[in-house]
């Protein structure tokens, strides 16, 4: 047990208290990095920091506020409103007036925040009151609104590697001031690497983990299995079910499966399985990309896709996933297209440019005789009587408007054969017209 008369937890102790002691983030804190020059100046400027959680948000602007001697003002978007920002305000003004230094209101998940909230921030951004930093693990191009962008600078922070993480439980276990030092404890080589790895790049879990196992540990004596026993399933694995991570899988499920590698299309979509996304949704994609990606290069995808969404219907989990994921590998390994994704497009783009036009009188049913006499289906050619069941240098666009090329079949798959016979035909159409 730790008997430290510290009772803070592990991992706040922990929080480093310069600059040279922050582990990570070597992309924006390296020497020559404008983070790492504002902080070694002392230059303050309103900021947002974008990351994974357990990257070191929070210490980085208690560091940057620090060498500023500027007073450290903190809410979270989760237990506040305006009334607390207000509160805040009042507090910077006092603090300037008594001891004209500045103040850094650090707002923590300031996604969570609503527009009309982030708002309010604004004019005191503007005036200097405060020097706004904010912390948030979600894309702020979506969650933050334009006039608060406009006034920050977004500093991406990424996962800590397992280096990282090895360094922090290094220091942790051997500082015998805000550490475990003096507990003394023993962790093998392999306990101790999975303890690095299984955290997935979040060192403040990390540290609560060690903590866990320090205090239940017998004689000081870390071993795997215990560290087993406080280790949930699922606890190394990182995953929202509306957030950017989630659309981020499914676009390189999507992309893996385009670019024909069904190892990391499968891949992606245990992980996506794995992290409790909903296996319909990934079903629907999956039909999606049977005709977007594969199209009429190998049309038994579609129906594999299908198949597979029936699948999931009837049998539900697991047996349903094995059936997604065998429609999965098979789309990755099929012939692809988008010719037919092309044609969708290209013709949608015309439907709305060129207005509603009339449909051709020989291209209407007759079912009355007062359509009949106005000619309704006069001079239409029935196909299946005419050679081959083809009518060549028919038209079926409107009058007034040009034959049109929407579909043009690539040259892979069974889209070679449909190539061929289009060609063909359009080969009899010049001929007949010109005979006209």
């Amino acid at each position: 047990m730790n008997n430290d008369t510290d009772f803070r937890p592990l991992a706040d102790r922990m929080r480093p208290k310069t600059i040279d002691s922050y582990i990570g983030q070597a992309h924006i804190l390296g020497e020559t990095k404008p983070l790492r020059m504002a902080i070694e100046q002392g230059r303050l400027h309103s900021m947002v920091y974008w990351g994974p959680p357990g990257t070191g948000k929070t210490t980085l602007a208690r560091l940057i506020t620090k060498s500023c001697d500027a007073q450290f003002l903190s809410i979270s978007a989760v237990l506040s409103g305006v009334k607390d920002i207000r509160a805040a305000i009042v507090k910077a003004k006092q603090y300037r007036e008594v001891y004209d230094k500045e103040t850094v209101l650090f707002v923590d998940e300031v996604h969570r925040f609503n527009k009309s909230q982030q708002d309010a921030f604004l004019p005191y951004v503007e005036d200097g009151t405060i020097t706004f930093i904010g912390a948030t693990t979600e894309n702020p191009s979506f969650e933050l609104n334009n006039a608060l962008l406009s006034r920050v600078r977004v500093y991406v922070l990424k996962s800590l590697t397992t280096d990282n993480i090895k360094s922090i439980l290094d220091i942790a276990l051997n500082d015998s001031q805000v550490g475990l030092g003096k507990l003394e404890l023993s962790l093998d080589d392999a306990t101790f690497n999975k303890l690095a790895e299984v955290v997935d790049g979040d060192a403040r879990r990390a540290l609560n983990i060690l903590e866990i196992v320090s205090d239940l540990s017998e004689k000081g004596v870390v071993t795997e299995a215990l560290l087993n026993d406080v280790l949930v399933e699922g606890f190394s694995r990182r995953f929202d079910k509306s957030g950017e991570a989630f659309y981020d899988q499914i676009s390189a499920l999507h992309k893996s499966v385009r670019g024909s590698d069904p190892d990391a299309a499968l891949y992606w979509f245990l992980r996506m399985i794995d992290g409790g996304c909903d296996p319909f949704y990934v079903a629907r994609r999956v039909v999606r990309i049977a005709s977007e990606d594969v199209g009429n290069a190998d049309p038994r995808g579609l129906r594999l896709a299908l198949d597979a969404w029936e699948t999931q219907e009837r049998l539900g989990s697991p047996e349903g996933e094995l059936a997604i994921a065998q429609a999965i590998i098979y789309l990755a390994c099929a012939a692809k297209s988008n010719a037919v994704y092309k044609a969708f497009s290209t013709a949608m783009q015309d439907v709305r440019e060129t207005g509603t036009k009339e449909v051709p009188l020989h291209l209407r049913n007759a079912p009355t005789s007062l359509m009949a006499s106005l000619n309704y289906g006069k001079d239409y050619h029935y196909p299946h009587d005419a050679q081959d069941g083809y009518v060549a240098g028919e038209n079926y666009f409107p009058d007034d408007m040009k034959d049109k090329t929407y579909y043009y079949p690539v040259n892979r798959g069974l889209e070679i054969k449909i190539a061929e016979k289009l060609t063909l035909l359009k080969e009899r159409n010049k001929s007949s017209r010109k005979s006209k």
